[in-house]
């Protein structure tokens, strides 16, 4: 698998962890994955044009600011005062780089679920 390849597999699985993290089941149908993501993020409205499901490779939390941030708030409310991970976040929006808050958020999740 070449290193494009395997970034970009890298990157589903971890949107999907983070999906998961917001609460949102996985659909299981034939054979790919699909997330519910209304009522999970404000960026995705009841309009008529309007996509509520996602499959792994659609999903934009390691790119769109309007799907991170939701996320951002939920380690906040789901962090301790002595968490370095949710530090780890809160210096991350110092620079606006969307790249380091990303990872942030995914070591957030990740310690998270390990507890």
């Amino acid at each position: 698998m070449n290193k494009s390849k395997l970034m970009n597999a890298l990157t589903q699985e971890n949107n999907s962890l983070i999906a998961e993290f917001m609460g949102v089941k996985p659909l299981v149908l034939g054979g790919s994955t699909e997330y519910e993501m209304y009522g999970v993020l404000d960026c995705i409205e009841d309009g008529a044009n309007e996509k509520h499901y996602f499959i792994d490779d659609e999903m934009r939390f390691h790119e769109s600011w309007d799907w991170l941030m939701p996320v951002v708030s939920k380690c906040r409310e789901e962090s301790n005062e002595e968490d370095s991970h949710w530090e780890a976040i809160y210096y991350s929006l110092e620079g606006c780089d969307i790249n380091v808050t990303y990872h942030a958020v995914l070591g957030f999740i990740k310690q998270y679920n390990n507890q």
